[in-house]
């Protein structure tokens, strides 16, 4: 990945979440708890919305996939994460910490634009009820989430290669629980000027972008909404979209704070927890969060647990 020259770093020290010993087993075994259920939930969603007849519609086509994408951000950052807690060397080898940083920026670029296109796809079906089957075809949702991913690889090997081809000559001690751009830029003895300002631009046009297509599709739906006269097809109205707003608001309300903060406030402490909530916290919520307000989905649930077999009929 790096030329001999550039680099004389062989592997990085990932100082973790906390460096007290006395937290390390306590801070492993709520994370632990945490990954579980992130683990059991979205392979739960991405088994159900596989298997069930009932849940072959596009917007399951796309939690579906935002469930792939949420037990994948967490599979990257998540196992090394508890085996650090417990090792009395925190360490992570130059090329396994250029996985983990590509891998990662992966996920979240994806999860930023799929939560747009679920914005996009709630946006037609109440909006445009009539053409929602032509506009929201299977071809249309297939090209949808290949973009997502293609461009979340785009821009993580853009990214990933910008980083990496820095010059890592002092210190290889990553004040982080994950290879992240933002601490390894912090180590680099090279000029990062150039690096920064296109992770900023980045990081605020993919956010931006997808926020405006989410503001308009909700704009609509609420007009579209208020224009119903009947209380109970506003309630339900109101319901499909509920779930997804709450998870827009958590993961874009946390992007904004990790990533567009002045650099005068910047801290990488700060830094870590907020990446606790986007690569660990958000991932096991989401599956609650679309599960406990959608009844397709407890009942899909309740019928697999009964009839496995049956199910997949």
């Amino acid at each position: 990945m790096a030329p001999g020259n550039m680099t004389q770093v062989t592997e990085f020290i990932l100082i973790g979440v906390s460096e007290r010993p006395e937290l390390q087993v306590p801070l492993f075994l709520i994370f632990l708890v945490i990954y579980g259920l992130t683990a059991a939930g979205n392979l739960g969603i991405i088994t159900l919305t596989s298997v069930d007849p009932r849940l072959q519609t596009p917007m399951y086509f796309f939690l579906q996939h935002l469930a792939v994408i949420n037990f994948g951000n967490s599979t990257v950052i998540a196992p090394k994460m508890l085996s650090n807690f417990l090792a009395s060397e925190k360490t992570i080898s130059y090329y396994a910490c250029v996985t983990q940083l590509g891998g990662f920026l992966v996920f979240i670029v994806a999860e930023t634009f799929m939560l747009a296109v679920m914005a996009y796809d709630r946006y037609v079906a109440i909006c445009n009820p009539l053409l929602y089957v032509v506009v929201v075809s299977r071809w249309v949702c297939l090209l949808l989430v290949s973009v997502t991913y293609l461009y979340g690889l785009f821009t993580s090997l853009v990214f990933t290669l910008c980083v990496f081809f820095q010059s890592f000559c002092s210190s290889n001690i990553i004040n982080h629980f994950y290879c992240d751009i933002t601490p390894l830029i912090a180590l680099s003895c090279s000029d990062t000027s150039v690096t920064e300002m296109l992770v900023f631009l980045s990081a605020g046009t993919n956010l931006i972008s997808s926020m405006t297509i989410v503001v308009i599709s909700y704009v609509n739906i609420v007009l579209s909404i208020l224009r119903i006269r009947s209380s109970e097809g506003r309630k339900k109205a109101f319901s499909t979209c509920g779930s997804h707003m709450t998870a827009v608001t958590v993961f874009y309300g946390t992007m904004l704070f990790m990533y567009l903060q002045p650099g005068t406030n910047h801290s990488l402490d700060t830094d870590k927890l907020a990446s606790v909530f986007y690569t660990l916290v958000i991932p096991m919520l989401n599956p609650v969060i679309y599960s406990l307000r959608n009844k397709d989905v407890k009942a899909a649930l309740q019928s697999f647990v009964t009839n496995p077999c049956g199910s997949c009929k």
